[in-house]
């Protein structure tokens, strides 16, 4: 037991986090509605807080701007093998540029955890007219 909950500190065998989208192609201004989908681990650990930001990346120059953020702060156990979900609620920004050959996007998702290693997702998304 000990040893499972020290590999699960290194990120072995943690519990995991995955952003379920509806779809892949959204219009400026549009609401993404999805899901957080938590999948527990070896041993039963501790959320903190699940951070979800949408960024844009510029290929030419390697830039990745945050374009906005959202947080959910918990104290929520997940429990060895458990899987729980939480809605996902996002609103474009009406002003958001379309994505081209040289910008595109991604929700980059953090799961935190009173101890251990964060779990972390990346979903790409186009942004179209």
């Amino acid at each position: 037991m000990i040893l499972r909950k020290y590999m699960s500190l290194l990120g072995i065998g943690a519990a995991r986090i995955d952003l379920i989208l509806p779809k892949d192609s959204y219009k400026p201004g549009e609401d993404i509605n999805g899901t957080f989908l938590i999948k527990g681990g070896t041993i039963e650990q501790k959320i903190r807080r699940i951070d979800c930001d949408l960024v844009m990346m510029v290929e030419s120059t390697g830039e990745e701007l945050v374009i906005d953020s959202t947080t959910i702060l918990t104290s929520k156990k997940i429990n060895s093998e458990e899987t729980n979900k939480s809605p996902f609620t996002f609103t474009l920004p009406d002003t958001v540029p379309i994505t081209t050959k040289d910008i595109s996007y991604r929700f980059k998702t953090r799961l935190t955890f009173n101890e251990g290693v964060e779990s972390r997702d990346q979903d790409i998304i186009k942004i179209i007219s």
